[in-house]
């Protein structure tokens, strides 16, 4: 989902973000110079209620494997925030860069906090009963607690 736009003015990338309750007028990307391999590529700026530019994310490069196309992905956080909103721009100085929004995919977990595999094998047997042969309930001891 397009979010917003950045643009080369007076040789800054300016721009904006607007969602339903996200309303950021004035936005900068201010590029980041480091030999550090693992440096972003921009700080992201917003003009805040006192006009006072404050940092509230960063964008790094990245590469499309399908396309081989150079995007920028990173993310949005500031107290104000729910959570960090996560976000892709996609462009061009000469044609300017849009503002790409996508929700993450929930994390599952097992209880013991290690992370489920994509797919369990899928058990299409029913297996043990609490039936007796002629039909009756079997008595259980309603104490028991299984074990996991």
């Amino acid at each position: 989902m397009n979010i917003g736009s950045f643009a080369l003015k007076n040789g800054q990338l300016i721009g904006s973000i607007a969602t339903l309750t996200v309303d950021l007028a004035r936005l900068g990307l201010r590029p980041v110079e480091s030999t550090n391999e693992k440096a972003p590529a921009f700080e992201i700026m917003a003009l805040n209620v006192a006009r006072k530019w404050v940092q509230v994310g960063a964008l790094w490069e990245a590469t499309s494997n399908s396309t081989g196309e150079v995007f920028y992905q990173g993310s949005l956080d500031d107290p104000s925030l729910p959570e960090k909103m996560a976000i892709m721009v996609f462009g061009d100085d000469e044609d300017g860069y849009r503002v790409v929004w996508n929700r993450p995919a929930p994390m599952r977990q097992n209880m013991d906090g290690t992370r489920q595999t994509r797919r369990r094998q899928r058990d299409d047997s029913f297996g043990e009963g609490n039936a007796t042969e002629d039909g009756r309930i079997a008595q259980t001891d309603e104490d028991f607690v299984p074990e996991f």
